[in-house]
């Protein structure tokens, strides 16, 4: 699908919502409220082919963007649609601003939005990764000045980010606070399966208690050696590279508080790379999400 196609077959607020209805009830419509049954459901009121339903058995009245991700939303779904495209498509991410100049909306609503798309680009009770499995760290964002040095970089001023990818498999990305053997620990035993067949790390010291019992090879990084047959961490080094291209040349900034919603994007859109149904795929996250407030998203003085 191109994005010449998301015009012509959903041009108008009829063909989206009608798209969104098979997408969010494949069987038949149930209230968001108490999942009531089809019987109990009528259309009281269709405006520009916006369908109000009413539930009998507990009054609630929805439209099929109640409760999702676009839920109480004035944007026009067309650009809804065309903003969710253009974020599966840029392999790179898409920036606020580009999305502003794109949709013709306000900087602001383009924030808003790209967030929105964001928050239901999560993965949710995802499998453990087995085979040969690759863990990492890195540092992002952080700039700053050392005298007459000019621009240096510090990792005291950086964000952490865990990498875990399995060979061939998913990536997993994380916002850690820290790289202590704990902390490093705790991820792996979330998103490892215990008979994971061997972790690849580099010789960094907390991974070694951090693996644990799981067989564990390393890279001597610190000795400059980076591949020593099957061993190395390319696989999730090559992950964190397309992370850095997106933060350097398309978002530019990110803060920390919203720093784990675009590594969730850039997860769910690299996991999904080769599918050819993303668009769709991500349109049936969006329209079982949950919503994303303003005021939540602004909820401190942090932001993106």
């Amino acid at each position: 699908m191109t994005l010449i196609d998301v015009h012509e077959m959903f041009s108008t607020d009829e063909k989206c919502r009608e798209l969104l209805k098979r997408l969010r009830w494949p069987n038949k419509p149930e209230c968001p409220r108490c999942s009531g049954d089809v019987t109990e459901l009528v259309v009281t009121k269709v405006t520009q082919g916006k369908e109000l339903l009413y539930c009998r058995y507990c009054q609630y009245q929805f439209t099929v963007t109640s409760n999702t991700v676009f839920h109480d939303s004035h944007l026009p779904l067309i650009k809804w649609l065309v903003a969710t495209y253009l974020m599966c498509e840029s392999r790179k991410g898409m920036s606020a601003n580009q999305m502003k100049r794109m949709l013709g909306v306000s900087y602001k609503t383009a924030w808003y939005l790209c967030h929105r798309i964001r928050s239901a680009m999560k993965a949710i009770n995802a499998e453990k990764l087995s085979g040969t499995v690759e863990v990492d760290e890195t540092y992002v964002g952080g700039k700053t000045r050392q005298g007459n040095k000019g621009m240096g970089r510090s990792k005291a001023n950086k964000e952490i980010v865990i990498g875990i990818r399995q060979r061939g498999g998913e990536l997993r990305f994380f916002h850690a606070q820290d790289v202590t053997s704990g902390t490093l620990g705790s991820y792996i035993q979330a998103n490892i399966s215990d008979d994971v067949d061997v972790i690849i790390t580099d010789d960094f010291r907390s991974y070694l208690k951090a693996v644990g019992n799981k067989n564990h090879e390393t890279i001597s990084h610190s000795s400059r050696v980076y591949v020593d047959g099957d061993i190395h961490t390319n696989t999730i080094e090559s992950a964190f590279s397309l992370l850095k291209r997106g933060i350097m040349g398309t978002w530019h900034s990110i803060s920390a508080k919203h720093l784990l919603s675009y590594l969730d994007e850039m997860t769910f859109r690299f996991n999904r790379r080769n599918a050819s149904d993303l668009f769709i795929d991500t349109l049936r996250h969006m329209i079982t999400a949950d919503p994303l407030t303003y005021e939540k998203l602004t909820s401190d003085k942090s932001a993106a």
